[in-house]
Formats: C-alpha cells, structure tokens, sequence
C-alpha cells in the first residue's frame, strides 16, 4: 500500500476518537462558556456536603438524647431514692444518738456496780477470815478433846487409869471438863476426883467411862456441826465472790 493510502486509513481509523476528544472538548468549553451551569453544579456538590453534614448531625442528636435519656433516668431514679432514704437515715441517726446515750448510761452503772461488787467482795473476805479463824480455834479445841476422852476411855475400859492420869491427855481432859457446859455438876465432880486420883472419894470407873462417853458424843457432834457449818460457810462465799464478780464485770472488760 502507497503512502497516500496509508495515511488515508490512518485517518479513517482515529477519526472516532478525535471525534470524542472534540465533543469532550466542546462539552467543557460550553460548560466554562455557561456560568449559570457552574453555579448549579456548585450548588449540587454543596447541597450533597450540606446533606452528608446533616446526617452526621442527626446521628449525633441521637446518640445524644438517648444518652439525656438513660443518664436523665438513673440521675432522676437516683434522687428518687435519696429522697426516699433521708427520712430512714434520720431516724437511724437517732436510734445510734439514743443507743449511744444508753451504753454511756450502762457504762456508768457497770462502773458503780463493779465498785460496789469489789467492795462486798472485800467485806465477804474479812467476815470469812473471821469464821475460818473461829473454825480453827473451836474444831481444835474440839479435836483434842475427843482425843483425850478417847483415850481415857480406852484406858478406864481396859483397867489401865492409873497409866491414863500419868498422861498430857488427862491435864487436857480436866480442862474439857471444868469448861463443858454439857454435863451435870455432880457428874463434873466425879471426873475430876477420878482426875486427881483422889484417894478419899473414888466414884466406880463404870460410872466414869459413862460420863466421859456422853461427854465425847457431844462433843462429836459438836465437832461434826461446826465442820459442816464452816463447809457450808466455805460455799456460800465462794458463790457470793463468783456473783459478784459476774454481776460486777458484766459485759466490761475486767481490770
């Protein structure tokens, strides 16, 4: 193919194309060459952003209003309770006010008892070393002299009185005698002329050991009432300290 051809179909094929380009080209001109067309297609983008903004808008309206709601319910729900609460706390106020003021009172009470408590203890202490006192002197005295009419006795049943008034035991027996007010004068003077080994008036031992046989069951039993009296007296003090000590502690703690 010559070179004419060619550029003849060269021509034929692009022509289509710088048709296009032209249109393009003419489409653009008429646009810049039309000012009223530019403002429109100004307006378009505009209202388009103007819309976009509005939906942002709308949203965050939204959100926030629902979040006014749910923090507008739990402020008014909050309040609600508060309000509802303060009159319960007064009078909670006033029932620790007025258990204060009574534990204060209690305090006080415990403190006078305690100190009344540990003067009675003090007081059931002094009486008590005076009745163990008394306990020992009398149970003694009355031990001895068992002890002594044992063994005169003994000694009278068995024919051996002389060996008897040679003995510590007869002295403390003529002291028993001469002070117990349980036996007759008449039954006082036997036994202290058989004491003495009185040759001139000698009562008969059988009549003797009778004698000093009811003075020791006396004084037995003497002996045993005085023991039961002071075990009893032993109790009854061990419980008044106990008492005391618990009445006057109460719920406090101790010094």
């Amino acid at each position: 193919m010559g070179g004419p051809a060619r550029l003849l179909l060269a021509a034929a094929v692009a022509s289509p194309v710088v048709q296009a380009s032209v249109s393009v080209q003419q489409s653009d001109a008429l646009v810049n060459a039309n000012p009223i067309r530019k403002v429109v297609t100004m307006l378009q983008v505009m209202q388009k952003k103007v819309e976009a903004e509005g939906a942002r808008e709308q949203e965050l309206f939204e959100k926030f209003m629902c979040y006014c709601k749910n923090s507008g319910g739990a402020l008014q729900k909050g309040i609600s309770d508060a309000v509802t609460k303060v009159p319960q706390l007064g009078s909670d106020i006033e029932e620790a006010e007025a258990a204060a003021v009574q534990l204060k009172e209690d305090l006080k009470s415990a403190q006078t008892d305690r100190s009344a408590a540990k003067a009675a203890i003090a007081e059931a202490t002094g009486i008590r070393a005076k009745e163990a006192g008394a306990y020992a002197l009398e149970s003694g005295d009355l031990k001895t002299n068992v002890a002594a009419l044992n063994k005169a006795i003994t000694a009278i049943d068995n024919g051996m009185a002389g060996g008897f008034l040679q003995t510590d035991a007869a002295n403390v027996l003529k002291k028993a005698v001469l002070s117990s007010a349980v036996i007759m004068d008449a039954d006082r003077q036997d036994i202290m002329a058989f004491l003495s080994n009185d040759a001139s008036y000698s009562p008969s031992s059988g009549s003797i050991s009778g004698i000093l046989k009811t003075m020791n069951d006396e004084m037995s039993k003497s002996l045993a009432s005085c023991t039961s009296e002071e075990e009893s007296a032993i109790a009854s003090f061990e419980q008044l300290v106990a008492a005391k000590k618990q009445g006057g502690a109460g719920s406090h703690s101790r010094d």
